[in-house]
């Protein structure tokens, strides 16, 4: 049952409906969930130092245009998928959801205005990916019209890539792949498919944020009828396979930078280990319960934004110290 058959049930039984709040700067912000951007800020960061690492022309505009392109795509993602949750009656305040990640849920705002703002970031994504990459042939227009298919088909059709158990393998590759094969392609018009392998640490950790969300989720799941890979696992198995994951994404975050970056790469595997104490070990003790989930996102949010953040920005500093001296 949507919104609108709501009210008008409500009105046939005589109680009158409460009005919606008009959307405003902060709504559309807490739905972009912000909260939510490093896991596409740090594949964007990751694609841009890669190429200056290689000498791979990139300029600053087009830096700024795929990084909001990335961010703008997330965005759309959170608030598309926020308001399919909402028309379907997925979501409720009983299913550990914080207010920020249920806006619709816990605020009066007109679903179809939300539907209208998931698409306008899509525009806008899409508006900013054209900018960045008018003059660099089709390789980039290809990568990017995946992405935005990807993003529709995440919440909307007969069956969601969020509701099937392909989810947690579509989003880490589109978001952690594609997103620096894409920002490469925007560089000099090339698939650097060579690039892939170093992507792995970004796909792993995007892939863990759904699959600690359905992990949490499971028996919310079956009552909406998802058929997501922790729902066919179990959770005593989708939490091996958790694990499995985990330990992978973990010990890649050690080993590649060092292996790509030398001794630059030490500094990253440091700071990740001591920034990441927290985040990691509780992830390494989670149980994927319902009542945990709220602290299950924050702390694989974070990982993500520590551990991929941290590898980022060792290219970064990778790059820096290839520049000319004075």
């Amino acid at each position: 049952m949507n919104t609108e058959s709501k009210c008008n049930t409500d009105s046939a039984a005589g109680i009158r409906p409460v009005p919606y709040e008009r959307m405003t700067v902060l709504s559309a912000i807490r739905l972009a969930a912000i909260h939510t951007w490093p896991a596409a800020f740090c594949p964007a960061m990751f694609g841009i130092f890669w190429c200056l690492q290689r000498g791979i022309p990139i300029t600053a505009a087009q830096c700024i245009l795929l990084t909001a392109a990335c961010l703008l795509s997330q965005s759309a993602v959170n608030t598309l998928n926020d308001y399919a949750d909402y028309v379907s009656g997925a979501d409720s305040k009983e299913d550990n959801v914080e207010a920020s990640d249920a806006v619709l849920i816990y605020n009066r705002i007109n679903p179809r205005h939300a539907l209208f703002l998931g698409i306008g970031y899509l525009a806008g994504a899409a508006g900013c990916g054209v900018a960045a990459s008018w003059h660099s042939g089709p390789a980039p227009f290809i990568i990017g019209l995946t992405g935005a298919l990807t993003v529709i088909g995440y919440s909307a059709g007969p069956a969601p890539v969020a509701s099937l158990p392909v989810g947690e393998a579509v989003s880490g590759f589109v978001m952690g792949g594609l997103i620096p094969l894409g920002t490469a392609a925007a560089a000099d018009g090339r698939f650097h498919w060579e690039m892939l392998p170093e992507c792995l640490p970004l796909i792993l950790g995007i892939a863990l944020i759904m699959l600690s969300n359905n992990g949490s989720d499971i028996e919310k799941d079956i009552r909406a009828g998802r058929i997501t890979l922790p729902v066919i696992l179990g959770r005593r198995r989708a939490l091996c396979l958790y694990r499995g994951m985990l330990g992978v994404w973990i010990a890649l975050l050690c080993v590649q930078p060092v292996l790509h970056l030398g001794s630059i790469g030490l500094l990253s595997i440091l700071l990740t280990a001591v920034l990441g104490r927290k985040p990691f070990g509780f992830l390494l003790r989670a149980g994927l319960l319902p009542e945990a989930r709220i602290r299950q996102m924050k702390s694989v949010a974070g990982a993500n934004l520590i551990g991929n953040g941290f590898l980022a920005a060792a290219y970064a500093a990778f790059w820096l110290r290839m520049l000319p001296r004075g």
